[in-house]
Order: structure tokens, then C-alpha cells, then sequence
């Protein structure tokens, strides 16, 4: 039937079927967002930020994105809603005690609750609050905090927000915090990652506009304002300003000094001799014929 010497072909051999799609790889991912840098795609070193979407980045990262917007191909994808510094938080992470080797996996989590102590690798949810930028996970912050943390990248409707709101306080820090509106999800799932964009959206529409410094237009009043001043008034209408006043201080100090230059010089002149004041005139004597060349010499004529 094969023709090859009694081989016989088999149905996956003779019809073809449909290519299953390709599927990431779970772990992978799972790896690639709590140990990279979701910008630079480098290994997360501190210091490490987040923004309100809970996504990690290199500080440094961030800043040349926003140095350059050409640094990175997909930045305005990843990470186009971090307009500035503003938009991200410092995290406080706590180091694994004792750290993993330098060439250990990749793995290996470097950083851990300070709570439970369980690893910041995707296993478990982890959150940061907002006011101070400290992690836990979210069962750790649920155990101290008494129940079920709310999350503040909630939409503004699903959540109801008391004026008269008791603060919490970090657990690490101390820093007072709301319940409500300061916890944020670091690498939530796709729904609380849409969520969370629509509940930023919802909070910078109600930031107040901000006002723009237009320097130069207001330059150009200025000077209109001065043009207009001088062509209206004419120099006669003006009166001369006053000289300012020098500080008291000052006069007084140069006073003094001028007197003591003046018994300095009378000194110096009441011990010369009277051929050394014949050389000196006043300013109220008469004019002389003779100059200094002559003065005091005979001439003869012949």
C-alpha cells in the first residue's frame, strides 16, 4: 500500500488537521512581569517604581522614557498614560534574608512580604500602598488590617468613599493611609488592570486645570503698558525721582574716614618746612610766573 515494501501509512500521516494556536506559556509570563522591567525589559533592580496601573519598572528606565520618548519602540504601549515623576511611586520592598546567590535562577524572588514573609514571585497577590509605596501581599495586609483591603484603582462608582473615613496605618512605617482609595494591585489580572486605567482616567478629569505660564505674551503686555505710559505722559509732568538714601551705616563710616583723612593731611603739613610749602599753592593764591623749574633760582641778565 506504501509501495515501500509493505508500509503501511496512518491516518495522521494522510490527513492533515488544524494547527492548534500557540499558547503563551504561562510561566513565562508569570516571570517575565514580577522579575523584568515591564519598559526596558531588564532584570528589576532597585530602585523600583509603579504606577497606577501596578506595573514594575526600573526608575532609571522611566526617566530616559521620558528624556527620550524614541528610547524604547513600544513605551508609548506599556507605559504612555507616566506623563511624569508624578505618575509613579518609589517602592519599599523588602530584601529575601539571606539574599539568593548572583547565579542562582532567575527564579529565585528577591524580595518578600515583610508580613507573611512569602515570595514576591507571582504566587501570591501583592499590593502597595500608595502614601508610602510600601508592598505586602494581600493576605498579609488583609490579616492586620482586620478584613478584606479595598482596592483604591477601583472605579469611583463601585466604591463609596466616607468623608469622616478612619485613616489605617502602615504596618511598616507608620504612615497614615485611606483604606479605600491609597492600596494599590502590583500586576492585577486583565479585568482589574482595566478597572484600574478607568478609575486614573476618572481621577485626572477631576484634577483642577492647570494654569499655563505664558511668559512671553505676558512680557509683551509689560511693554505695551510702559510704551503707552511714556507716550501719554511728557517729561515736564514727572518729577524727578529722589536719589535713594544710602544706609546710615554707610555715611557714618565714610564721614569718619574723611575726617581722620583730614587730621592726617593737616599733621602732614604743619611739620613741613617752609621751602617744601613754597612749592605748594592753594587754591586762593595768586598765579606765579616761575614754575617749579625756576622757583628759587637766580637769573642773571646780561
Amino acid at each position: 500500500m506504501g509501495n515501500d515494501g509493505g508500509s503501511i501509512p496512518d491516518r495522521r500521516d494522510l490527513v492533515k488537521s488544524k494547527k492548534k494556536a500557540e499558547q503563551a506559556d504561562k510561566a513565562n509570563q508569570t516571570r517575565a512581569v514580577w522579575f523584568f522591567c515591564a519598559l526596558s525589559k531588564r532584570p528589576l533592580q532597585e530602585p523600583i517604581v509603579s504606577c497606577a496601573l501596578g506595573k514594575l519598572y526600573n526608575k532609571d528606565a522611566i526617566i530616559e522614557h521620558l528624556l527620550d520618548k524614541t528610547a524604547y519602540g513600544d513605551a508609548e504601549k506599556i507605559c504612555g498614560h507616566i506623563r511624569s515623576l508624578k505618575d509613579i511611586k518609589a517602592l519599599k520592598l523588602t530584601p529575601r534574608s539571606p539574599p539568593p546567590p548572583p547565579d542562582s535562577s532567575a527564579d529565585v524572588a528577591k524580595f518578600v512580604c515583610p508580613l507573611t514573609f512569602k515570595e514576591m514571585n507571582g504566587g501570591q497577590p501583592f499590593v502597595y500602598i500608595l502614601t508610602c509605596g510600601c508592598a505586602f501581599s494581600q493576605s498579609g495586609l488583609r490579616t492586620v488590617l482586620g478584613s478584606s483591603p479595598l482596592n483604591g484603582n477601583t472605579a469611583a462608582e463601585e466604591r463609596s468613599v466616607d468623608k469622616d473615613e478612619q485613616l489605617e496605618v502602615c504596618p511598616q512605617c507608620a504612615t497614615k493611609f485611606s483604606r479605600s482609595s491609597d492600596i494599590f494591585m502590583i500586576n492585577p489580572p486583565l479585568e482589574e488592570e482595566e478597572r484600574m486605567y478607568a478609575a486614573m482616567e476618572l481621577r485626572r478629569s477631576l484634577e483642577p486645570a492647570k494654569k499655563s505660564k505664558k511668559r512671553k505674551a505676558g512680557a509683551d503686555v509689560v511693554a505695551d503698558d510702559v510704551a503707552t505710559n511714556k507716550k501719554k505722559g511728557s517729561p515736564e509732568d514727572h518729577s524727578p525721582s529722589p536719589a535713594p538714601g544710602l544706609n546710615p551705616k554707610i555715611s557714618a563710616a565714610s564721614r569718619s574716614l574723611a575726617q581722620s583723612l583730614a587730621v592726617e593731611e593737616a599733621k602732614r603739613k604743619a611739620g613741613m618746612s617752609d621751602a617744601v610749602k613754597s612749592l605748594y599753592r592753594g587754591k586762593n593764591d595768586a598765579p606765579r610766573k616761575e614754575t617749579f623749574m625756576t622757583m628759587g633760582t637766580f637769573t642773571r641778565y646780561a
